[in-house]
């Protein structure tokens, strides 16, 4: 007996299709889909999510120290005149970040081969590349799901039917987080 279901795709497919529910399904909170996509999904989602439980606190919190250009009002960089060059002043800035330790970095590289890249778009600046903004989907799991469900044992996702869609009467799912 397959440890998968093979969807009527080619393996490539597969997998891109699987990529982009997961994906959204994390983004979102919940997806409709078929049943039998939905416990596809459902086994990858759980183990991300279960990954992102276990490593949620294992970082080490570093001050680091840089060299950063100086700008102006209209965010160019300040230059001023040495030994008759134009120089670009550098203040330092401390800076204090998230240093991950390996286990950590090895699960944030883990999720980065399943999910897509999330693109966020404002509702005002709809159709436009100005003012969309980039998710750090592993930072997310790290930081607002991880935390949801640190004091669960599994099942973090929930899978409700819906009913028979109506062009080829699949059955319909709701997966959703819990």
């Amino acid at each position: 007996m397959a440890g998968y279901r093979k969807l009527s795709r080619t393996s490539d497919q597969r997998k891109a299709l699987l990529r982009n529910q997961v994906t959204n399904l994390l983004y979102n909170g919940k997806i409709v889909t078929t049943e039998a996509k939905a416990k596809e999904v459902q086994k990858i989602a759980e183990g991300l999510i279960a990954l992102a439980v276990k490593e949620k606190d294992n970082f080490q919190t570093v001050t680091v120290s840089t060299k950063v250009a100086r700008k102006d009002k209209d965010g160019k960089r300040v230059k001023e005149v040495v030994d008759g060059k134009k120089v670009t002043v550098f203040d330092t800035v401390e800076k204090t970040v998230k240093k991950d330790n390996p286990s950590r970095l090895h699960a944030r590289r883990k999720m980065l081969q399943t999910f897509y890249g999330v693109t966020y778009v404002p509702a005002e600046a709809a159709g436009k590349k100005k003012g969309t903004k980039t998710v750090d989907m592993p930072a997310k799991m790290f930081d607002e799901i991880a935390p949801k469900y640190e004091n669960r044992n599994g099942g973090y996702t929930r899978i409700v039917k819906i009913g028979q869609r109506k062009g080829d009467a699949a059955m319909e799912v709701l997966l959703e987080l819990v």
